[in-house]
């Protein structure tokens, strides 16, 4: 009998310690980070290609290139097509310069006739015949400059030929937009690269964010902002406590997503809750998580 007391006492207790230690967190989720696939912008081979999974890259960091030999080519040939465009011009000039020699001529020679008719020393006719020679004159030079100005236009729309040029070469170098790691490496030098197809992917894990899921009952005592309790598993038994804050809250209710394991909770409305934590390296993308408001 005094055995029978003493196991009774010690489950007991047993229970006592278990339900304390089992006490449940608050709500579990798994921790996610902005996960960025790179694209190439250009066409062409990857000549180089400084890249490997696991390293953290600085934004605006250059990692290689895609080869430019053709738009090369045709950028020299545009500029070639531009200085014998332009050479029209000096030709122009020199035409409208002619011209304006004439025009001057024209003009002396209209102020005589017009004093010799005043005169009685020229007659109508002539002085009708030296306007008609400065309008020819006059439409001459429009016509000249009508010409340069088209030639004009056509150089600037080589020009902008060219700078098209020059940004499909500038999009040629391969550039990573944010700091962060590298996750997946989905290419390598020599491969032929696309616009729009993926080089890499990247991810800030210094900043790692806990999703969760609460009911409605929970939603009311959480804010943006709020500081909160995240648990990581350590071992077996024991949790690693960090420090988190909220840093989103859905606006509208859900169903418990699928990776709930009852049933009974998979049917209920929640809403999702992101937790901010601070990564010091031991935070994965997918990683388990708890959390206590």
């Amino acid at each position: 009998m005094k055995h029978l007391k003493i196991a009774f006492l010690c489950t007991v207790i047993l229970l006592a310690s278990c339900t304390k230690d089992g006490e449940k967190s608050d709500a579990y989720g798994n921790f996610e980070a902005t996960e960025i696939n790179v694209s190439a912008q250009a066409q062409g081979e990857i000549m180089q290609l400084q890249l490997e999974e696991g390293i953290i890259l600085e934004a605006n960091a250059i990692l290689g290139w895609i080869d430019t030999t053709d738009l090369s080519l045709k950028k020299q040939q545009l500029q070639a097509q531009k200085l014998a465009v332009a050479a029209r011009i000096t030709n122009f000039e020199a035409q409208i310069a002619v011209y304006g020699q004439q025009r001057k001529n024209a003009d002396r020679d209209l102020d005589r006739i017009e004093k010799m008719l005043q005169e009685g020393a020229a007659t109508q006719k002539q002085m009708d015949d030296m306007s008609g020679q400065i309008e020819v004159i006059d439409k001459q030079i429009k016509a000249v400059k009508s010409q340069e100005t088209s030639v004009y236009r056509e150089i600037d729309a080589i020009k902008k030929q060219i700078d098209q040029i020059d940004e499909a070469i500038k999009k040629s170098i391969i550039i990573n937009p944010v700091k962060g790691t590298v996750l997946t490496k989905y290419m390598n030098a020599h491969e032929i690269a696309a616009p729009g197809k993926a080089i890499y992917k990247i991810a800030d894990l210094d900043q790692m964010k806990l999703k969760v899921y609460v009911s409605g009952d929970q939603l009311p005592n959480i804010k943006i902002g709020q500081k909160v309790e995240v648990l990581i598993d350590k071992n077996a038994r024991e949790n690693t406590s960090l420090s988190g804050e909220v840093s989103w809250i859905s606006e509208s209710a859900e169903f418990t997503p699928k990776i709930i394991q009852t049933k009974e909770e998979r049917v209920n409305l929640v809403y999702a809750v992101k937790i901010l934590v601070n990564n010091d390296g031991t935070l994965k993308i997918g990683m388990p998580g708890e959390v206590n408001f």
